[in-house]
C-alpha cells in the first residue's frame, strides 16, 4: 500500500479525500460537544467551589463519544447508515429520517471542506509525513475555527496540544522535506512571536480604550502556527488574518447592519491565514508579494 501511494499520487489524493470525509464527521461532533463539555465542567467546578449540588446537570455520560449522534430535534438515534458523511444527507434529502425536520447544511459542508483541504495537502505534499502532519493540523483548524465562530471561544484542550506538537515535529529536523519540519530554534522563535504580537496589542488596545480586543486564544492559536511554521510566518500569517477580518467585518456591517460592538471573532481568520501560509510556503508568499510591489 505504502509504495501505491508513493507511485500513483492521484490514488493517494483520493485516498486522503476519502478518509478527511470521515475526519469531518467526527469533527462536527468535537465542534458540537467539546463547548457543551467544557460548559458543564465550569458548572460542576463552580458548583464545587459553593459546596452546592450543580443543577440541571445529568448523571450520564456525555464525551465525544457517549452517548450515541441522535437527531437534536426529536431524540431519535442515527443509524450508521444515516451518518455516512455528505452521502447520507443526500439520501436523506437534508431532513431527519424521524420527524423529517430540516438539517443543517453546516455538517455535510463542514464535511466537504475537510476533505478538500486533506486533499489539497496530499496534493502539495506528495505521501509522506508531511502530508500526515499537514491533514492533521488542517483538521484541528476546522474544528478551532467553527468553535470560536460559534462561541467566541478557542479550547485550551485542543490549541495547546497544538502547540506542543509543532515544538515536538521541531525536533525531527532534518527531514528530507523540511516544509513543516522546521528547526527547533526557528519553531520556539515562532511560538514566541506569535504570542507576544498579538499579546502586544492586546494590552495596547485594552490600555487606550479599556476594552478587550481579542481572547487569549487568538494568541495560542498564533504561537501554535508560528510553532508549526516559523518565525518568518508570523508576519505574513497577521497581516493576510487582519486584512480578511477587516474586509469581512466592514462588509458584515455595511451590508448586514451587523451592531458594531458585537465581538467578531479571529480566530477563523488566522486559521485560514495559517493554513494558506503552510500550503504555498513562506517563501512563495514573499516572492508573489515582492513580485506584485515591483
Amino acid at each position: 500500500m505504502v509504495e501505491l501511494f508513493s507511485q500513483s499520487p492521484g490514488f493517494f489524493i483520493a485516498t486522503a479525500f476519502l478518509f478527511a470525509l470521515l475526519l469531518g464527521s467526527f469533527l462536527n461532533v468535537v465542534i458540537y460537544r467539546l463547548p457543551l463539555m467544557m460548559q458543564r465542567e465550569w458548572r460542576e467546578q463552580c458548583a464545587e467551589l459553593q459546596s452546592t449540588p450543580a443543577p440541571d446537570i445529568p448523571d450520564a455520560p456525555f464525551n465525544l463519544v457517549l452517548p450515541r449522534s441522535a437527531c437534536t430535534a426529536c431524540g431519535a438515534p442515527i443509524l450508521a447508515w444515516q451518518n455516512v458523511p455528505v452521502v447520507s444527507y443526500l439520501l436523506l434529502h437534508g431532513r431527519c429520517a424521524g420527524c423529517k425536520q430540516r438539517i443543517s447544511t453546516r455538517y455535510p459542508l463542514i464535511e466537504l471542506l475537510t476533505a478538500l483541504l486533506a486533499a489539497a495537502c496530499a496534493w502539495r505534499f506528495g505521501f509522506g509525513w508531511e502530508a500526515l502532519m499537514a491533514i492533521g493540523l488542517s483538521c484541528v483548524l476546522v474544528a478551532i475555527s467553527m468553535i470560536d465562530y460559534d462561541h467566541q471561544l478557542i479550547p485550551d484542550s485542543i490549541v495547546v496540544p497544538l502547540l506542543w506538537v509543532g515544538l515536538a515535529m521541531s525536533l525531527l529536523h532534518p527531514m528530507p522535506a523540511d516544509a513543516l519540519f522546521i528547526p527547533p530554534t526557528d519553531s520556539i522563535l515562532g511560538a514566541l512571536a506569535g504570542y507576544l504580537s498579538l499579546w502586544s496589542v492586546y494590552q495596547l488596545f485594552k490600555l487606550a480604550t479599556g476594552k478587550e480586543g481579542m481572547g487569549y486564544g487568538d494568541f495560542k492559536l498564533l504561537a501554535a502556527l508560528g510553532a508549526w511554521l516559523g518565525l518568518e510566518s508570523v508576519p505574513i500569517i497577521i497581516l493576510m488574518s487582519a486584512v480578511v477580518g477587516a474586509i469581512v467585518g466592514i462588509g458584515l456591517i455595511v451590508l448586514r447592519g451587523r451592531d458594531r460592538q458585537l465581538p467578531i471573532p479571529f480566530g477563523p481568520y488566522l486559521a485560514a491565514a495559517g493554513w494558506i501560509t503552510m500550503l504555498l510556503g513562506v517563501d512563495t508568499i514573499k516572492n508573489t508579494y515582492l513580485d506584485i510591489l515591483l
